[in-house]
């Protein structure tokens, strides 16, 4: 059972994880993001739509299809999050209020294309793209160590990218000169601009990647949780990144603990319900969880948590 919790657990907090640094990226440099949640489900949509094409008109199949899948996702969700950073950088609009407009755009557009590719091109009245199961990876000896073997078994290849991903995303961010360009843009703008920095870039090329990693993110939760592409099947997750990142003060290892939080108590939850043998409704009773340790959090943790200093301020480099 705890092998179980492990496992699973893993499989959504670590997608979770790389949406939430996308979020620290750009919330880094100064932009709010609330599009999280659109943003993974748009590059989810591209992901998929790739996948089903490639097996049934292209001839394509395996493991080639799975990982140029995750790629197109990358791409996809990148693509879509250069109209948030239009917004808020070049036509400078409000950042809380373009984030819910590209949400909720991502979900309308998503759900009436799904319908119709599938109607047109598939001849099936369907809002889901139906995936292939994904392959799993158990390492031996490893996960045979009590306790911890679990996380060594049954892993998604998407996690052993996230992992390496996130290793690199900390890298820069911590580490080179972009890196620290990008929290100043994020501390004060002025300065930054002053030093020579151009703000407008950096602030586009952080949402941009924010956007990549959200789609990886989307595409992995379509392999892992249901293995079909469903515009219902992304909601609340891009806000429970947010939240996520909010607890881990906008920092890439805190932020990692509250993502195994969240991902391990929707897992055991899972686990309680088929334990007690409860009827399968109480399951959606499980999807509370999450939030409600968000709300916890916020409660007791927020009032020492300090967001950059210029998020949301929207930079005017004719008034410097």
């Amino acid at each position: 059972m705890l092998n179980t919790i492990i496992i699973d657990g893993m499989s959504f907090a670590l997608p979770l994880l790389i949406m939430a640094i996308g979020g620290i990226y750009s919330e880094k440099s100064g932009i709010t993001n609330l599009a999280l949640e659109g943003l993974q489900g748009f590059g989810a949509f591209g992901g998929a739509l790739f996948a089903v094409m490639a097996v049934s008109f292209w001839g394509m199949e395996g493991k080639s299809v799975y990982y140029l899948s995750l790629l197109l996702a990358m791409v996809v969700g990148m693509i879509y999050s250069m109209l948030h950073a239009l917004l808020c950088i070049k036509f400078k609009a409000d950042q809380v209020i373009s984030g819910v407009v590209i949400n909720i755009l991502a979900l309308a557009l998503t759900t009436f294309l799904t319908k119709q590719i599938n109607k047109v091109v598939f001849n099936n009245p369907s809002d889901k793209f139906v995936l292939d199961v994904s392959d799993r990876i158990t390492i031996p000896y490893l996960s045979q160590i009590p306790i911890i073997g679990g996380f060594f078994s049954k892993i998604y290849p998407f996690e052993i990218i996230i992992i390496v991903i996130a290793f690199i995303a900390w890298y820069i961010l911590y580490k080179t000169k972009y890196g620290l360009h990008l929290r100043a843009c994020g501390e004060n703008p002025n300065s930054a601009d002053a030093a020579g920095i151009d703000v407008a870039k950096t602030r586009f090329i952080a949402v941009m990647f924010s956007g990549a990693l959200s789609g990886l993110a989307g595409i992995s939760f379509a392999y892992s949780i249901s293995t079909n592409f469903s515009s219902a099947l992304f909601v609340g997750y891009g806000y429970l990144s947010i939240a996520a990142l909010i607890f881990g003060n906008w920092t890439i290892i805190p932020t990692l603990g509250a993502c195994l939080l969240f991902g391990f108590a929707k897992s055991a939850g899972f686990q309680f319900i088929q334990l007690l043998k409860l009827p399968s409704s109480y399951s959606n009773l499980i999807m509370v969880l999450p939030y409600l340790l968000t709300l916890l959090l916020l409660v007791f943790f927020s009032k020492s948590n300090r967001a950059p200093r210029a998020l949301g301020e929207i930079y005017d480099k004719g008034k410097r």
